[in-house]
């Protein structure tokens, strides 16, 4: 089990989400009795990996906190198509008021997660990490991130504080590749420090001023093999860019200890899931 998303993130996300859909209220389920109460459960209509669950309870229980929920998987499980997820029974009204805010935290989250545990199940064998990025939707991040760990998957820094990711215009900028790596040093010596190269002479360059990892950008899978001979046990490599799933293992065989993909939080995927009412 990953380590949860934060209440205090939950209740934000829940109420900025709610007031975003339910505005000056529910006409719709207004049609329904007041004290009517119903049974559901929702399901998932394709092969899926499980993420999103604290969130999609805390829109149940904000919208009723009577309403009885019994789950059938945890976050990181991953469920055939027909599963069951999770079954609710409460006021009707509520339960229709919920429904689709719920079923959005989960189908984006889960769609994410899902991605990645597929991608993983290639490395299974393989020294390399799978890798999110900063490529998630604007408040999301956290959220996402916690996708990409349900899926198996690594987080890469969580923001520009965390880490340094130096790219060539930070080189352009700053004087160079050893001149930049020795700043960043002395700025956080706590940090680690990773920067991206063009060329294998470059690679030299990082190497030598004692970057911690190196992105190959652009790197031929040639010239990776070359990179990850020379240097294996000196610095630890990353590459990104178009990952699909045979790019994927090209890349893991070359021995490289990550793989990154802005795709898995930029390119959601939703999984189709359904809540059907069972009994009023």
């Amino acid at each position: 089990m990953q380590d949860p998303l934060s209440a205090a993130l939950i209740d934000t996300l829940v109420a900025q989400a709610l007031d975003e859909d339910i505005g000056s209220g529910d006409i719709t389920a207004a049609l329904l009795p007041l004290s009517g109460q119903a049974q559901a459960r929702i399901i998932t209509r394709e092969n899926m990996t499980l993420c999103g669950r604290d969130l999609a309870e805390a829109v149940f229980r904000f919208c009723d906190p009577h309403i009885e929920i019994q789950w059938q998987a945890q976050d990181s499980d991953t469920l055939s198509a027909g599963a069951t997820l999770c079954t609710l029974k409460g006021n009707a009204r509520a339960l229709m008021t919920a429904e689709r805010t719920a079923l959005n935290f989960l189908q984006m989250l889960s769609g994410t997660a899902t991605q990645v545990h597929t991608f993983v199940q290639h490395l299974v064998g393989t020294k390399t990490q799978l890798l999110d990025t900063r490529k998630t939707i604007p408040l999301y991040r956290l959220a996402q991130k916690y996708a990409v760990r349900c899926g198996g998957g690594h987080n890469h820094r969580m923001g520009l504080y965390d880490a340094f990711l130096i790219k060539e215009n930070h080189i352009m900028a700053s004087g160079g590749i050893a001149a930049v790596i020795e700043k960043a040093r002395e700025m956080h010596p706590g940090k680690p420090v990773e920067i991206e190269v063009e060329s294998l002479s470059e690679l030299d360059k990082a190497v030598s001023a004692g970057a911690d990892i190196v992105m190959l950008d652009n790197f031929s899978l040639a010239d990776i093999h070359t990179a990850v001979s020379t240097y294996q046990g000196q610095v630890k490599f990353e590459v990104s860019g178009n990952v699909d799933e045979a790019k994927l293992i090209e890349l893991a065989q070359t021995g490289v200890d990550y793989i990154s993909s802005g795709a898995l939080t930029k390119h959601v995927q939703a999984i189709d899931l359904s809540l059907r009412v069972e009994a009023i």
